[in-house]
């Protein structure tokens, strides 16, 4: 009871002695609290501090001018500008042409910092900075656009000229190795015969011309050789001329290889077999002959072929086959011999195209002197398309391709860009040919051209805005 009545006592003279006191300075802690919160809202994070005037003056720490004004505070995500600031609307006395500046209409008035915002009437941004009147005749109405220093240097805008090139694409295509078709030959009997003895010769060996592949006897060729014989041996035919030609003939006609023919001239005598060599240096792709068999006229015996001349046929896509032409160098691979090239050159475009795999062959030469490529190897060829002549090209990235139209950017110095309608030729190298719209030497924008794009299309919004605004009696 005596400890509550002590409290109440205590609290008594504590209210009659300094409660407003106490009230007043918790509420002007509040308040204080507040202000101190909204100035630190204001100057929050600043990234740097900028002449007050606008002026290309910068420090990163708080400072005065000469005439004891602060530096104003950059905030984070402020649009930073390197631009050099507008003349004020109020010109100096040092003004050469105040009358001319102030007579001159204004069109509207845009963000001091370049952001795209306009309006019809003055205003300030949410720094306080005023906003800057374009008069007319400010805006350039040639379809250009004009971008600042600054911006041009944060978009990391480039140019190169347009120059003359040599382009070169080259096209990959796949395919096989083939044999010549004028380098392969076979051995078939034109008369029945039976086959007496066959060579140490079997598939794959590799022969030259001339070397014996087989002994034959043929019924057939044992009866015209005898006729022949009776005929030049004979005293009332005088020989060969003329009855002996048409003997001879009928042996040429069954294929009795010549050397055989002037062996039996010279020697009077039909040989009861006769011996078959090979037509031609290659390699023996098909033996079918075996001792003691009967063979039927037009059976192959054997089929050789001459492989130190080959054939790679690729399939080239309908969409490269304009640049393709007979003639051309070709740089063939084959899988199985890494980091080895074979050169050869087109000799044939075949005149049809594979509608299901919409691809045209192409046939390319190839020398094979030590036999590394086989019939039906798997390749693939590298066709050289360049044109000769050099083009007037620019860089692929430079072209602006809505799908309708080709366009590219002309840089016409001191920040103006001219949008410029183009023709478009051949492709190579990362450059693409230019056949109308532009002369050699135009300074032309590789990078950043989207951008540049970008704020023709925003920059002729934003005219129709000021223009639609000016229309309404200038109402904000």
């Amino acid at each position: 009871m005596t400890r509550r009545l002590l409290i109440g006592t205590a609290a008594a003279i504590l209210a009659a002695a300094g409660v407003m006191p106490f009230a007043g300075l918790r509420q002007q802690s509040r308040d204080s609290f507040i202000v101190s919160a909204a100035n630190a809202a204001d100057t929050a994070a600043p990234i740097y501090y900028q002449d007050p005037d606008g002026k290309p003056l910068y420090s990163l720490f708080p400072e005065k001018t000469k005439d004891g004004r602060d530096y104003r505070a950059v905030p984070a995500g402020a649009d930073i500008s390197f631009d050099e600031p507008e003349q004020p609307a109020e010109m100096t006395a040092a003004d050469p042409k105040p009358e001319q500046k102030s007579d001159r209409k204004i069109r509207y008035y845009r963000n001091p910092m370049g952001l795209p915002d306009t309006s019809p009437v003055p205003k300030k941004d949410s720094m306080g900075m005023d906003y800057i009147p374009v008069y007319d005749g400010d805006d350039s109405d040639d379809g250009s656009v004009k971008l600042s220093p600054g911006k041009i240097q944060r978009s990391g805008v480039k140019s190169e000229p347009a120059e003359l090139r040599r382009l070169r694409t080259l096209v990959r295509a796949p395919g096989t190795i083939q044999l010549d078709e004028r380098r392969v030959s076979v051995i078939a009997m034109r008369a029945e015969s039976f086959v007496q003895k066959v060579a140490d010769v079997t598939t794959g060996s590799r022969v030259t011309k001339g070397q014996p592949l087989m002994e034959i006897y043929s019924p057939a060729v044992s009866s015209a050789a005898a006729e022949y014989l009776a005929t030049i041996t004979s005293k009332t035919t005088a020989g060969i001329e003329p009855y002996g030609r048409g003997s001879r003939q009928r042996l040429v006609n069954l294929d009795v290889p010549e050397p055989v023919i002037a062996e039996m001239e010279k020697s009077h005598t039909v040989p009861i077999t006769i011996q078959w060599s090979s037509p031609r240096d290659g390699i023996v792709l098909q033996r079918n002959a075996i001792d003691g068999m009967r063979a039927q006229p037009g059976d192959i015996l054997f089929r050789i072929a001459d492989i130190s001349l080959v054939w790679a046929t690729v399939d080239v896509a309908e969409r490269d086959l304009g640049g393709v032409a007979v003639g051309q160098g070709v740089t063939v691979r084959a899988r199985s011999y890494p980091g080895r090239d074979f050169k050869g050159r087109i000799s044939v475009i075949y005149p049809q195209l594979n509608k299901e795999t919409r691809t045209a062959r192409i046939r390319i030469e190839l020398a094979n002197t030590d036999l590394a490529l086989l019939p039906d190897m798997y390749v693939d060829a590298e066709i050289d398309t360049g044109n000769p002549a050099p083009v007037l090209s620019v860089a692929e990235s430079a072209v602006l391709d809505t799908g309708s139209r080709q366009a590219v950017l002309v840089d016409k110095g001191q920040g103006r860009f001219e949008p410029r309608e183009v023709k478009l030729g051949r492709r190579g190298d990362g450059y693409v040919e230019i056949r109308d719209g532009l002369a050699e030497g135009d300074a032309i924008v590789t990078s950043a051209n989207f951008l540049i794009d970008a704020e023709s299309n925003l920059k002729a919004a934003l005219k129709g805005l000021a223009d639609g605004g000016s229309a309404m009696g200038g109402k904000p």
